[in-house]
């Protein structure tokens, strides 16, 4: 595998989690696409996707909690609740802080919640690629500042919109190897999402984060709404990320 990229894909249902997990995937990532970029699923999905992966598997189940408000306390409970619901990474959104402090603060109320629960969950700091479309947002190259400062683990970009446009619609490469370089002097993984297509490997592979996220490349017709994930696309992306 160059670089070792792992893979996460977001399965909405339970017979898509079936795909996903038979795929040997790394990370099994519950999503509800109807309520947003990063739209939260309902705990009873998450309980039963964590029921689907095997024991002792090298896959994780990570969780969605949403393109959050600035609403601190009910950010901490939704992550409590995806945690309780067995999720192994809980990724938020940060849509309604408007700057850097503000979303530390968010993002320190989550951590505590879950840490609390259990230490050993990963939390996922997402910002977002196309922030000139949105209301608010921390600018791009804050959200590793957001995630350091917090003790979350990983630094995420992804797009709000999703209307065809990807994250290089909006960054070029060497923002984003930038944005990978700020988030390793900090320590954290990072993730990279957003309408990535096949033809975007080259050049995520040439950035190398440890993380890539999809849906929509790998669902029928392209359609992360409406369209279901199929085995053969989720073959034919491993097949372009890890060739030799």
């Amino acid at each position: 595998m160059p670089h070792n990229i792992k893979l996460l894909i977001s399965p909405k249902t339970i017979e898509e989690a079936k795909i996903v997990i038979a795929s040997q995937v790394d990370y099994i990532d519950c999503k509800n696409p109807a309520e947003g970029s990063l739209g939260a699923n309902f705990p009873w999905i998450i309980k039963e996707m964590k029921f689907l992966i095997p024991n002792r598997s090298f896959q994780l189940l990570s969780a969605t909690i949403g393109d959050f408000p600035n609403l601190p306390g009910s950010a901490s409970l939704a992550a409590l609740g995806a945690a309780v619901s067995g999720a192994d990474i809980i990724k938020i959104g940060l849509k309604g802080p408007k700057n850097e402090k503000d979303a530390i603060y968010l993002m320190k109320k989550v951590v505590k919640a879950v840490r609390e629960y259990n230490e050993n969950i990963k939390i996922v700091a997402a910002g977002y690629a196309d922030r000139i479309r949105m209301e608010s947002s921390p600018e791009f190259m804050s959200i590793p500042t957001i995630a350091s400062e917090s003790r979350s683990d990983i630094a995420m970009l992804d797009t709000y919109i999703k209307d065809g446009k990807g994250i290089f619609d909006f960054l070029n490469f060497d923002q984003l190897i930038q944005f990978k370089d700020k988030a390793k002097e900090y320590d954290l993984e990072v993730a990279l999402a957003g309408n990535l297509r096949k033809k975007d490997i080259p050049l995520i592979n040439d950035i190398s984060p440890d993380i890539i996220g999809v849906r929509t490349v790998v669902c029928e017709g392209y359609d992360r709404n409406d369209g279901v994930i199929k085995a053969h696309l989720i073959e034919e992306l491993k097949t372009e990320l890890y060739k030799k």
